[in-house]
């Protein structure tokens, strides 16, 4: 068995006082495609932040390639929750992603030919070359997440988190993007925070289920102990092929 790329150990996060994450303790090895489940507010962002150094946990140790998340932040792809763009702001497609090249908090820089080679091949890996020069307050929504996946590809990461990145695509540009994700995830490992079982029936490998502690299963699959901890909910059933969920009928007090 490959050793842990992610090694998360005994952690422990609060907000003002109030615990988010308890006890977690987790491994992340490598081309892992892992779906990272819960309910809102039990702790599945504030997890992702800690594992790219964003946070520091108040107990506990993250360690990534072995060593602190900042000192991998240029082996870490990471393109987060909830993107907008600045309708007032005529930015080009092009210029999103070529800003994935600047390292360093160092503001803007002059590109080299290598910068704009690797910009491109990104754009052409997301299906997205061929509009460089669209302004993107003129894409969909499923179309501005494979920028943004293209912006986290051109550092070349050798890891990639993605927080809710279908939080405001159709149906149809969820399907083209996980599948993009499952061909990129022969080189890359990937962790997904998601609600969407779409991901469990046919993308990931394993999945960590997180309401404050971790539950972590090594399949694509989840189990109702898993789901029962995580949602405090009964759930007799998620099924593989087309997602779908069934839940018994809940009786009013």
């Amino acid at each position: 068995m490959s050793t842990p790329i992610v090694e998360i150990r005994d952690v422990a996060f609060a907000y003002s006082g109030e615990s988010v994450l308890q006890d977690v303790s987790l491994d992340i090895r490598q081309r892992d495609f892992m779906a990272v489940i819960g309910p809102n507010g039990g702790g599945k962002t504030t997890l992702l932040k800690l594992m790219l150094g964003i946070l520091k946990p108040d107990r506990g140790t993250v360690r990534i390639f072995g060593t602190q998340p900042r000192e991998a932040a240029s082996r870490i792809g990471y393109v987060p929750q909830d993107i907008h763009v600045n309708r007032g702001f005529p930015i080009s497609v092009q210029d999103v992603v070529r800003m994935g090249r600047v390292r360093g908090g160092g503001g803007w820089k002059h590109f080299s030919k290598k910068d704009m080679a690797i910009v491109q091949q990104a754009l052409e890996q997301v299906e997205m070359w061929s509009l460089r020069f669209r302004r993107m307050d003129e894409l969909s929504g499923g179309q501005r997440q494979r920028v943004f996946l293209a912006r986290a590809l051109v550092s070349k990461p050798e890891i990639l988190f993605l927080d809710e990145p279908m939080s405001s695509v159709d149906t149809k540009g969820q399907t083209d993007f996980y599948d993009y994700l499952l061909e990129l995830n022969r080189t890359v490992t990937i962790v997904v925070v998601s609600h969407d079982a779409m991901i469990l029936s046919s993308h990931a490998k394993s999945v960590a289920c997180v309401n404050r502690q971790l539950f972590f299963h090594n399949a694509p699959e989840i189990t109702k102990d898993m789901l029962e901890m995580a949602y405090h909910c009964p759930v007799e059933l998620i099924g593989h092929g087309l997602p779908h969920r069934v839940f018994p009928e809940h009786k009013e007090d």
